[in-house]
């Protein structure tokens, strides 16, 4: 399906775009179309030989030799600290950031700073390293961030502020949905606040994507994912609209938005709140 849209994309030679969670599943997908298109692709990965064996098959699919790894755990703040670092002294600017990397924990987990692993995870990690990036991103003559989310956001439950770092009780599904509102919550404000610059933020659905987003589960996080397979659809079409806005001329300049399908779409009435998004 992403080789349909290839023809449309052009212009993305030179670019430099570090993408978090791109060693298998949907990540994986969008590295290599970027690379397909002749970006510079830095994949930020947990697992340092799986990450390795994804950056030399994307290369080999690809033919395009620019495309290389950082690691870190972005559970952890300070190894989020540490990777923006690092991707400064590795590339002299940045075109695009895609703050992919997540799971779904579905029993009670603390990061290494204590805070409820999803929230830690799924959120935490793309507003620190988006904030300590921002300018690299300026470096750039036009940038692009994306924050991958989820239609979960529309369910999230009770959603206090105050709640979302404690790990206690603080997990599972729930945590899952309340961190994807975050993300759109934190796309919208950051939106608000660099308007008028050259750095544009947008968020996506991706589609209910068959991946192992619940390995960190044991025995019920295959059960989940089982039925994730079952159900959801590949990771080459859950990479259209990431890799779209990523490289598509036509949103250039549009920013503050959520996306389905490649199309602007409506997120929940929770998640215009500009109040509790400057809250965030």
């Amino acid at each position: 399906m992403i080789a349909k849209l290839v023809p449309i994309f052009d212009g993305m030679q030179c670019k430099i775009c570090l993408k978090t969670g791109g060693r298998d599943g949907i990540g994986y997908a969008v590295s290599r179309e970027l690379a397909r298109l002749g970006a510079r692709v830095v994949i930020v990965g947990r697992n340092a030989a799986k990450t390795e064996v994804a950056v030399r098959q994307i290369i080999a699919d690809t033919g395009n030799p620019a495309v290389e790894c950082l690691l870190a755990d972005l559970s952890s703040q300070r190894e989020v600290r540490r990777v923006a670092a690092e991707a400064m002294e590795l590339a002299p600017h940045l075109d695009v950031l895609l703050n992919n990397a997540g799971a779904i924990f579905l029993s009670d987990r603390r990061s290494a700073d204590g805070i409820e692993m999803t929230f830690a995870l799924n959120h935490l990690s793309y507003f620190l390293l988006t904030g300590l990036l921002l300018e690299h991103l300026r470096k750039a003559s036009r940038a692009r961030i994306i924050n991958v989310s989820s239609c979960a956001h529309e369910s999230p439950g009770r959603f206090r502020l105050e709640d979302l770092p404690k790990p206690a009780g603080n997990g599972g599904y729930s945590a899952y949905k309340r961190s994807k509102l975050c993300n759109i919550l934190f796309t919208y404000e950051l939106a608000r606040r660099l308007k008028g610059e050259n750095i544009t933020v947008n968020a996506l659905h991706p589609g209910l994507v068959r991946t192992n987003i619940a390995r960190n589960n044991g025995l019920l996080g295959r059960v989940v994912n089982f039925f994730i397979g079952v159900r959801g659809i590949s990771p080459d079409k859950g990479a259209e609209t990431p890799v779209y806005l990523a490289a598509a001329p036509e949103v250039e300049g549009v920013s503050g938005k959520y996306f389905v399908d490649c199309r602007p779409a409506p997120s929940s009435s929770m998640s215009y709140d500009a109040d509790l998004a400057a809250r965030l």
